[in-house]
């Protein structure tokens, strides 16, 4: 089983999240979504992400850039990096995430959010994008609105992000492999590879 906890607002997430799933088919392993809010856990436990954003260093700058646009065509994704608003407010997103996963709609919806926000630089924190997310995945915007104003919805994904907190997490995309074994980012998806050939 693989554990994949995430925030839509992480290009690399976007990476993880369409290069794991062909992955999970050919070997044939389950996948369990967790959303997460990766700001939370940033404010918590891991604020040096924000204190390299403030005082980058130029030369591994670039070449972050380079390597996530050199991940993208892989991918065969468009990723616009920066976006114009970014870091994005995606809690309405990643609790939409919560309500539409026992609907089998997650993958679809998520997959839409990060096409909408790292594709066509659109603001995923917006009401109306929302909507047009929902349009995209076959979901129906008005009672999902009405469910990610739930308190339940709210406290489901505090939960989820507090858990990966516990466990070890410090970022999106995470991904666990039987419970305890943890792989942080796409780049490590070689190694969940070899992770599960092993174990199957």
């Amino acid at each position: 089983m693989i554990e994949f906890f995430f925030d839509c607002s992480s290009p690399w997430t976007y990476l993880a999240f369409t290069n794991i799933q062909p992955m999970a088919a050919e070997l044939g392993a389950e996948i369990v979504w967790r959303p997460i809010l990766v700001g939370g856990i940033f404010n918590t436990i891991n604020p040096s992400v924000y204190q390299s954003r403030e005082a980058p260093v130029p030369a591994k700058a670039r070449y972050s850039g380079k390597d996530l646009q050199d991940w993208a065509r892989s991918a065969g994704l468009k990723i616009k990096m920066p976006p114009s608003v970014f870091p994005v407010n995606s809690v309405k997103v990643m609790r939409a995430c919560i309500v539409l996963a026992p609907q089998g709609k997650l993958v679809d919806f998520a997959r839409a959010a990060f096409e909408v926000y790292w594709g066509e630089d659109r603001d995923i924190s917006q009401d109306a994008v929302i909507a047009d997310i929902c349009a995209r995945a076959g979901v129906e915007a008005e009672p999902l609105f009405a469910a990610i104003s739930q308190q339940e919805i709210k406290d489901a994904l505090k939960a989820n992000t507090d858990e990966l907190m516990r466990r070890g997490g410090f970022g999106s995309p995470t991904i666990f492999l039987n419970g305890d074994d943890m792989y942080f980012g796409n780049d490590r998806l070689p190694l969940v590879r070899e992770a599960l050939a092993r174990a199957g």
